[in-house]
């Protein structure tokens, strides 16, 4: 049995590379100029008390605007609400995502359809569907009010749902759980499509049920595709603005600000750059962190990311 013989990637010659280097310049220089400088700048801002008047000095004030973050109540409000978004979102986007893939993954009619209804909150716009729920979660006259006193008659009155920091925050999570479904869905729909029908049809021959098929064989086998979705989800969980911004503006009281609102406020709206830069960059290690943590932590020996 001879043996399989695989091409060599050819090298590049010392006189292809200023011809590759050439090609590549544009692509580098925009990323170094929007998107490394304004970083660095950033950061540099986070150590200041950084003013935007022309002829006026900033202070330099070291770690101050990172102990006064440590320090900050409405900045520990927002981390925890940022977090508890991206706690109850995220795992409600990748189970409701998981079942849609598994229906859709079978044999039904209108899977084309189907796919398109699920994916088109993924391609509408954060700024129309974010408008939108805030119109349904009016009170007293939007329609989810309107369902619930009028059609269902669940409650004799409308609910302030925005006008509440104990509720404000439930449109927002369903928001997101609703929005991140398609993307979700389809990522899983292309890894279990790759799971051979075969290994299902031997699970079935010894008995298996759907469940166990679930857990034993798919799960498993499309472990590297839920690494990559969940943390995928968490950094979007932690980052999330928009929403908020358009639905509560960190409202009532700041009851439901999140770190970037937090931090938008600051820097735009106090014009306290510093310490919003000092926000950003805080929560941008954790974020970084927990990332590499979950990476590690799931990955497999062998499973390259």
């Amino acid at each position: 049995m001879g043996t399989r013989k695989t091409k060599k990637r050819p090298n590049l010659s010392a006189q292809q590379l200023p011809t590759v280097f050439v090609f590549l310049l544009p692509g580098i220089f925009l990323f170094l100029v929007f998107n490394i400088y304004p970083l660095l700048k950033s950061f540099q801002i986070s150590f200041y008390d950084w003013s935007i008047v022309p002829n006026r000095p900033s202070e330099f004030v070291g770690l101050d605007n990172y102990a006064q973050a440590l320090k900050d109540p409405v900045a520990r409000l927002a981390f925890r609400n940022t977090v508890l978004y991206t706690i109850i979102t995220v795992p409600g986007q990748i189970v409701l995502a998981m079942a849609a893939a598994l229906l859709l993954n079978g044999r039904i009619r209108g899977k084309v359809f189907f796919r398109t209804i699920f994916y088109l909150p993924v391609i509408t716009s954060w700024v129309i569907v974010s408008l939108l729920f805030r119109y349904m979660f009016q009170s007293p006259n939007g329609f989810i009010n309107y369902l619930l006193v009028n059609v269902l008659h669940l409650f004799e009155n409308p609910i302030g749902w925005l006008q509440s920091g104990s509720t404000a925050m439930i449109p927002v999570w369903l928001l997101g759980i609703w929005k991140g479904i398609g993307w979700s869905m389809v990522i899983f729909l292309a890894a279990l499509q790759t799971i051979p029908e075969e290994i299902y049809e031997a699970a079935a021959i010894d008995g298996a049920g759907s469940f166990n098929k679930l857990m034993q064989i798919t799960l498993p086998l499309i472990r590297p595709t839920l690494v990559f979705v969940l943390v995928m989800l968490i950094i979007g969980g932690l980052n999330v603005f928009l929403p908020i911004a358009l639905m509560t503006n960190g409202g009532p009281l700041q009851q439901t600000e999140v770190v970037l609102t937090y931090m938008y406020h600051q820097a735009f709206d106090f014009l306290d750059f510093g310490y919003g830069s000092a926000l950003a960059f805080m929560m941008a290690i954790f974020i970084v962190s927990l990332s590499f943590i979950q990476i590690k932590f799931f990955r497999r020996p062998s499973e390259i990311y």
